[in-house]
């Protein structure tokens, strides 16, 4: 089970990555002085790569969870 553990916990990391990356994605745009259109769609962009970080860092949780119980 210290597979599964290791395991969730490098895919928690990339999940934990992804959501460091959105972040200063928005603040980049948020800098470039867009307008507000631009500026909206850039971030509904955003958003979407911000909710697959979420989901492959639960994902990883999951993971590290389940290696526990059964380990």
């Amino acid at each position: 089970m210290q597979m599964l553990i290791w395991a969730g916990a490098a895919v928690t990391l990339l999940g934990l990555a992804g959501l460091i990356w959105c972040i200063a994605k928005v603040a980049q745009a948020r800098r470039a002085g867009l307008g507000d259109e631009e500026l909206r769609a850039r971030l509904q962009q955003i958003v979407a790569w911000n909710f697959g970080a979420l989901a492959v860092s639960a994902l990883g949780l999951m993971l590290v969870v389940i290696g526990i119980a059964l380990g």
